[in-house]
């Protein structure tokens, strides 16, 4: 803008200077050494002039002329006397004289202005032509800054502008979420939904944040807009479920003649009036509704050392759980920094795989593994299976510490220094706290809903109904299983089933919630599993697998069996999770674990079997004893 403004300066500058050209009589330094009588008479003509017309200009030559004209007359003659008639009138030669002066006086100003004001023109076109692209750029960078220290905009950019009353109405904007809306629609077919989310996004699902999204090959390393990603099929999609046209606008819900979902983006409700049917947002705006769906998710734990570290400290910290939280990740792995995962879970486990197979085709930066526990996944699978997995996962690159804990965390210029429980210490670039979730329930209090004292989450019956038209699926419900008692499951196929049964209930079907969700895992190359049911490594188990011979062979106590085809099999019991097998180098390729309760199979782990969760939630749901379990491995034909 400053090239604009030295162009204006300019114009003004050059218009200014033509005014005064036309406008005054421009004196050489002998006419500034004339007598006081001669000057006093070239002023008075300059008066005369601009009382009879003002917009009468005078040229620089003609006062020149005018000048020397009056200068070389004698000094006899008296100045302040001009020539006149008898009668006392001007001469008319004068007249005539004066009048074409004025003519070409009037000619020249207007030339002169005009050649000034497109000098000016031209300047400031050159100015602005040069200046357009770093304008340009000050802007954008300047509405950049304006929009990080402002944060993400809300949609709609006010609450007003949301529906005073929807028929149906779903606070979070997940899985659970997007499920539900799917169901109504299926059975609603001009249904109006409006979700009320407090992410800046449209719903997308989590689990390729973990896992697909490192493995897709992204050469340029620009931000995946739509994060797309490669599926294990080879079929390509997006993490979004849906895109950006398939939404209706908030503002044009209400007018919508087919229904359809509005996202309310940035929004946050702190209370459900189940009694009045009404919404409260934070900001005190009210919807009404005549059901309604809560399903807003889990939210990633924290440690205390970090949570309570100074800035500087937390600034290194994250959490996992958004694709904000991919992207910053994939940008520090990019630069080849060393990175820290805390926790051996789902997403500890899966995140430690992706970020060292990345580190590995990209040349990256060393990626660790801190946790408490013994091993790998240790609250999901037998012991044996977590030791057997932990010694994958370093061969695939981590450097797995545990057994370990972080005691302090200090800084210096660029990195994080972490003092373990075990007297090392460990420096890295940034860590990654990846030990659980807790369920959102902050609507409880205010809402007077019920909170399970020991699983979290809000209380449900059979139909998953928290009160009277109001429901609760995903992560955040705990609800009753006919099976296995009260549970609360944080599974994406749980999320989806719990949200359509919601969604199905919301117009009507009251059906009750019987589903036995499952779960899956991909820990590189090697390692994939699947489990359904109560998945629990604290109960006995009894594993069957495919091994070879030599293998099997190293097993101290296993009960041996073969399948139809002669193939071994092994099988390894385990009692309050301690098996007998002690064996690190038995290679456990593939087979199926039982997880039992009152001799009763309540949990199935498909490792390394795919397309058998069918068959799995059939033999759950017979809910009975089985004298001999190797003849049940059989069904899943662990050896094709």
């Amino acid at each position: 803008m400053s090239g604009v403004w030295s162009g204006r300066c300019l114009t003004r500058k050059f218009v200014r200077q033509a005014y005064i050209l036309a406008n005054s009589r421009i004196l050489g330094p002998a006419q500034l050494q004339r007598s006081p009588a001669v000057y006093a008479a070239l002023r008075s003509s300059h008066s005369s002039l601009y009382q009879k017309d003002r917009k009468t200009l005078c040229s620089a030559k003609d006062v020149l002329k005018s000048s020397d004209s009056s200068y070389s007359q004698s000094s006899s003659h008296k100045p302040s006397s001009p020539r006149s008639n008898d009668d006392g009138t001007a001469s008319s030669g004068v007249d005539q004289d004066s009048e074409s002066q004025k003519k070409d006086l009037r000619l020249t100003g207007l030339l002169a202005a005009l050649a000034a004001l497109f000098a000016g023109g031209v300047i400031t076109w050159y100015l602005t032509q040069k200046t357009d692209d770093g304008d340009a750029k000050s802007a954008a960078d300047e509405q950049r800054k304006r929009k990080l220290s402002a944060g993400p905009a809300t949609t709609p950019a006010s609450s007003k502008d949301l529906p005073k009353h929807v028929p149906y109405l779903i606070v979070g904007g997940g899985t659970a979420a997007f499920s539900a809306f799917r169901a109504i629609k299926s059975n609603d077919a001009t249904a109006k939904v409006l979700m009320i989310s407090n992410e800046f996004r449209k719903p997308y699902m989590r689990p390729p944040l973990s896992k697909e999204l490192w493995y897709t090959p992204n050469p340029s390393e620009e931000t995946n807009k739509d994060y797309r990603f490669k599926q294990w099929t080879g079929s390509e999609r997006s993490l979004f479920f849906e895109p950006d046209e398939f939404f209706v606008a908030p503002e044009k819900l209400e007018e919508s003649v087919n229904g359809g979902i509005a996202v309310a983006q940035g929004f946050a409700v702190k209370k459900v009036d189940a009694q009045k049917r009404i919404v409260t947002l934070e900001d005190g705006y009210q919807i009404e509704y005549d059901s309604c769906l809560i399903a807003t998710g889990c939210a990633p734990k924290n440690l205390a050392v970090f949570h309570d570290a100074p800035p500087s400290i937390r600034e290194k910290v994250m959490v996992y759980r958004t694709p904000d939280d991919f992207d910053r990740l994939r940008k520090l792995a990019s630069e080849k920094r060393s990175i820290t995962i805390v926790g051996n879970g789902f997403i500890g486990s899966e995140l430690a795989c992706s970020l060292a197979h990345y580190a590995k085709e990209n040349g990256g930066g060393k990626v660790y593994q801190v946790f408490q526990e013994d091993s790998n996944m240790s609250r999901v699978l037998p012991d044996y299976l977590s030791r057997w997995t932990k010694t994958k996962m370093e061969a695939q690159g981590v450097c797995v510490i545990p057994n370990a804990s972080i005691q302090s965390a200090t800084r210096d210029a660029s990195n994080l220094k972490l003092e373990l429980n075990n007297g090392t210490t460990l420096v890295s670039d940034v860590v990654v706290v990846c030990v659980g979730c807790s369920p959102n329930t902050e609507l409880a209090g205010p809402s007077r809903l019920e909170v399970d004292g020991s699983l979290g989450g809000f209380v449900v019956n059979a139909e998953l109904e928290a009160r009277r038209n109001l429901y609760v699926a995903g992560d955040a419900s705990c609800f009753y299983d006919p099976l296995l008692g009260r549970r609360r499951v944080e599974h994406h196929d749980h999320s989806v089933v719990s949200g359509r049964l919601a969604g199905e209930n919301m117009t009507g079907a009251k059906k009750p919630y019987q589903h036995q969700s499952m779960f899956w895992s991909d820990l590189g190359p090697e390692i994939g599993y699947e489990g359904i049911g109560l998945v629990d490594s604290s109960l006995p188990t009894v594993g069957v697998f495919a091994l070879p011979s030599d293998a099997a062979d190293k097993l101290p106590k296993p009960k041996e069996g073969g399948d139809s085809k002669g193939k071994k099999n092994v099988e390894v019991v385990t009692t309050n999770g301690v098996a007998s097998d002690s064996d690190k180098t038995a290679n456990y390729g593939k087979g199926v674990v039982f997880y039992m309760k009152d001799d009763k199979i309540v949990g199935v782990l498909l490792w390394n079997l795919f397309n058998r969760i069918g068959l799995a939630r059939t033999i759950i749901n017979q809910n009975k004893k089985y004298d001999d379990l190797n003849e049940v491995a059989k069904l899943f034909e662990i050896h094709a």
